[in-house]
């Protein structure tokens, strides 16, 4: 073995330990210097609307069905309706497809939306760049997105993570900052615009939100999720519905899922199946969101998608002050499902700081009896809290001291993560520190995949003749 590759397998094998919990947990020692937790004024040019009469504004898209072939296309006409029409093509300029969708709108107190658009467009080919158009005349505009490879176990593809964004100079960090990611398409993980911090719950701060994102969510599908801060609940305004701007303004494809909700619905992309669940619907035994979960659980196959993720917002494992304990009930009821399907994921917000932890798990415990604490597991998921975006209530810098042995890594800053799949038995995970302004990657880890990890399944890997990644090629991952 050269010199090179002994430094590499000790370096690999550094990562495995911590990976694995053979080393303590780290609390980052970094202070941040951050821009002030308040939001871009709105007259700000980063919230300019599109020139042209009624132009088209506040685009985004997500993905449209259950295994990618179809994506929602959604927008908002700020002065009269307009039709519900999207012009698309494989080619530039040509647009010789349409799709007709709906309009809605909805008022929130004093607040008056404008013109909601959905549009879904399916049967799209895979790992495709398709241009398209909205708007007519010159109040038209024009996108692009790329559809993303074909099921399949070993398909690359890359995922951007973000939670708890709002609408500050450091959320528009965090977003130029992952424009530069490579990333494929986002993971939200709930709390997008934090317009119910302004007083009777300000809907033009929903507004100047779905323009200072689409930057990003015109041109790539993001998985939506909700978190506390979209519930919008103000009997005191005679607004007694839940969620109802985010159910108006950001669909999902929970009936492709079999889901009778849109808060809870799960898709595959390329090499990985995404269940996104709802941290503040119902989720305790015989609700429909535990039907639901117990259901879906059971339609995963890991032969095409070996890559399980669960997104939700409240954290079950989280070492911060901040809303210590709040997902310990979401922890309770589905815990012990995720340790018995392998989940190999699971990303939260909730928490405006960062923190990663060992696999672990704590199925064991009960009021009277049992192991009180968490303890290493080999089938149990990384628990992930990614709510450091950038919004306006500032980070949490408190952590408990001392650290948990369960967790791995943890830093009050803002930024986000990307997660590639590279094939699969092999994932490259990053968090990437703002760092006032400057792109700052601050943990790495190389996932080993739940189901393709067993001595078992790897024989027969080699017996088929897919080929592992060299270890030169897992270290250029880094």
């Amino acid at each position: 073995m050269t010199g090179w590759g002994l430094a590499a397998l000790l370096s690999l094998h550094v990562l495995l330990c911590l990976f694995n919990g053979a080393y303590s947990g780290r609390t980052s020692s970094y202070v941040r210097g951050e821009f002030p937790s308040t939001d871009i004024p709105l007259e700000s040019e980063w919230f300019a609307t599109p020139n042209g009469y009624n132009s088209p504004q506040q685009v985004h898209i997500t993905q449209g069905d259950y295994d990618g072939k179809a994506v929602i296309i959604s927008w908002v006409t700020a002065s009269e309706p307009a039709p519900s029409e999207v012009f698309y093509s494989k080619e530039e300029n040509r647009y010789d497809q349409k799709a007709k969708g709906e309009m809605t709108n909805y008022t929130f107190y004093d607040y008056k939306s404008g013109y909601i658009h959905h549009c879904l467009v399916d049967g799209l080919e895979y790992n495709t760049k398709y241009y398209y158009k909205i708007g007519t005349g010159d109040s038209a505009r024009e996108f692009w997105f790329q559809t993303p490879p074909a099921i399949d176990a070993d398909a690359s593809y890359t995922f951007g993570i973000i939670g708890d964004l709002g609408q500050t100079f450091n959320s528009l960090s965090t977003l130029q900052h992952y424009e530069k990611s490579g990333g494929q398409s986002v993971l939200f993980v709930g709390d997008l615009s934090y317009a119910d911090r302004y007083e009777h719950n300000d809907g033009i701060r929903w507004d100047s939100w779905g323009r200072l994102v689409e930057r990003s969510t015109a041109y790539q599908p993001w998985m939506w999720n909700s978190g506390n801060h979209e519930i919008e609940y103000r009997p005191d305004l005679g607004e007694t519905s839940t969620f109802k701007p985010y159910l108006h303004r950001y669909r999902t494809p929970y009936l492709s899922s079999s889901s009778s909700s849109q808060m809870w619905y799960a898709v595959r992309r390329a090499s990985a199946h995404i269940i996104v669940l709802s941290s503040y619907s119902p989720f305790v035994k015989y609700t429909p969101q535990w039907m639901w979960l117990k259901g879906e659980l059971k339609r995963v196959d890991r032969e095409k998608t070996p890559w399980l993720i669960v997104l939700m917002h409240a954290p079950m494992y989280n070492s911060n002050d901040a809303h210590y304990m709040e997902g310990e009930s979401m922890r309770a009821a589905f815990e012990r499902w995720f340790v018995k399907h392998k989940v190999d994921l699971v990303f939260a917000g909730h928490v405006h700081a960062y923190e990663r932890s060992y696999r672990i798990s704590n199925v064991k415990y009960n009021i009277t009896s049992g192991t009180r604490y968490p303890v290493p597991d080999k089938s149990a998921p990384v628990y992930i809290t990614v709510g450091d975006g950038g919004n306006q209530e500032g980070l949490a810098s408190r952590f408990n001291d001392p650290q948990p042995d369960y967790s791995a890594y943890r830093e009050a800053s803002y930024g986000h993560s990307t997660l590639q799949l590279k094939n699969r038995t092999h994932a490259v995970y990053q968090w990437n520190r703002n760092d006032d302004g400057k792109h700052v990657p601050a943990d790495n880890v190389v996932f080993h995949n739940q189901y393709w990890a067993s001595n078992t399944r790897r024989r027969r890997l080699k017996k088929n003749h897919l080929r592992y990644e060299s270890l030169e090629d897992l270290m250029s991952m880094l």
